[in-house]
């Protein structure tokens, strides 16, 4: 699907399986869809992606598309506002909302690329490495599996953050929740910080208990501990607990995070759902208004240049970038980490010190690789993608358009 004019707009939707089936607290899955937006201008061409169904690639071109046809591609904020009007009989929250974040990605992307300058260095550089975290530790792990993936990211990658999810079950599984909160923490001592996730699955005072227990392994970070609706209750779990309660990822727009702010410690943002760069930039300002702690949920790769862009985003290195595109899977994972090691200064590498840098890329450069891998055999092939992944193991990156 294509739009014409001075902007143009290509959207695909790929379903690619997880390795087996993962779970948290309130939902499981067994396979996710990304949909990739593509903005050219000028020969030039910026990405930007987001995780939904595969109907937002037809919202992008056909709803969106017209809105940026005659919009100078140097002028997203210009861009940006004609989409919001774009989606006012249409709703900004959902599926709307996915397809406007992917595009704003994608046209912060292509004036990067139109100027010739790295996407971070475009926003605005103020660090040159982001703090991160290990995101994964699913409800569906074994001992020996959450064991096995908390040592890779400690010892092995040297991340002195990690986070599992706990509330299995819609939250029915408390002393299970618990045993593996005690488990992590064994597993990587007392030095690394430890963070919990519960999806929203505990009830007010169901949180409160737990999360005394949580208290006393050290948890530092309680993301969700009750619906992210709830902001009565996430107060109260706040206020009666010494970690740090954390909700937002469902949030589509400015207005969602001004109501959750008295309510967390730290608002958690996600860049393919808020409205993308734009709107995360004014979440990261009225974060800082507030004294509020920002974190970016999910996809690392989209949120590592607007991380080490702006002062409040900046700020805080208590609470990062998650690690792991938690609900993706590890094939791409890896793909994407293979992808970038080949492309010098294309994008985040491996953390050190539990901190990821950011290179100098131009533009889309990386993020193209990555494009190109994860839609594997649709794009380049499934024997280019085996052997970018090093493994031999087959991706099935399956198109929907």
């Amino acid at each position: 699907m294509t739009t014409g004019g001075g902007v143009r707009l290509a959207a695909s939707a790929y379903t690619v399986p997880t390795d087996r089936p993962e779970a948290d607290g309130t939902l499981a899955w067994d396979s996710t869809t990304l949909v990739l937006v593509e903005a050219s201008a000028e020969d030039r061409t910026g990405l930007g992606w987001t995780y939904g169904p595969a109907q937002v690639a037809g919202v992008a071109t056909d709803l969106l598309g017209p809105a940026v046809t005659d919009v100078d591609p140097r002028q997203v904020p210009a861009a940006q506002l004609a989409m919001q009007r774009a989606l006012r009989n249409a709703g900004r929250p959902g599926v709307a909302g996915l397809a406007l974040s992917a595009v704003d990605c994608a046209l912060w992307d292509l004036k990067a690329r139109l100027v010739d300058v790295s996407l971070t260095d475009l926003l605005g550089r103020c660090r040159d490495a982001v703090p991160v975290y290990g995101s994964g530790g699913f409800t569906t792990y074994d001992g020996e599996e959450q064991d096995r993936q908390l040592r890779g990211w400690t010892e092995e990658q040297g991340i002195p953050r990690v986070k599992i999810k706990i509330g299995e079950s819609c939250g029915s599984e408390e002393r299970r929740d618990l045993a593996r909160v005690r488990a992590a923490r064994r597993s990587v001592g007392d030095g690394v910080e430890l963070y919990v996730d519960a999806n929203g699955a505990y009830s007010r005072k169901q949180a409160v208990r737990v999360g005394a227990a949580l208290d006393a392994c050290g948890v530092t970070w309680f993301e969700e501990p009750v619906s992210s609706d709830d902001l009565a209750g996430l107060a109260l779990v706040r206020d009666r607990l010494q970690a740090d309660v954390a909700a937002g990822e469902y949030g589509y727009d400015l207005a969602y995070f001004a109501r959750l702010a008295p309510s967390v410690d730290c608002l958690q943002v996600d860049v393919t759902r808020c409205g993308g760069i734009s709107e995360l930039l004014r979440v990261a300002a009225l974060a800082a208004g507030h004294g509020l702690s920002v974190s970016t949920h999910c996809a690392p790769h989209a949120h590592l240049a607007a991380a080490a862009a702006g002062s409040e985003l900046a700020a805080d290195d208590r609470h990062p970038v998650g690690g792991r595109q938690h609900v993706d899977s590890r094939q791409l994972h890896h793909l994407w980490d293979r992808a970038a090691r080949r492309h010098a200064d294309a994008g985040p590498r491996r953390p050190v010190d539990g901190y990821a840098a950011r290179g100098g890329a131009r533009g889309a450069e990386a993020r193209r690789a990555l494009a190109e891998q994860i839609v594997g055999r649709c794009i380049v092939g499934l024997a280019a993608v085996a052997e970018a992944a090093g493994d031999g193991t087959e991706r099935d990156g399956r198109p929907q358009r």
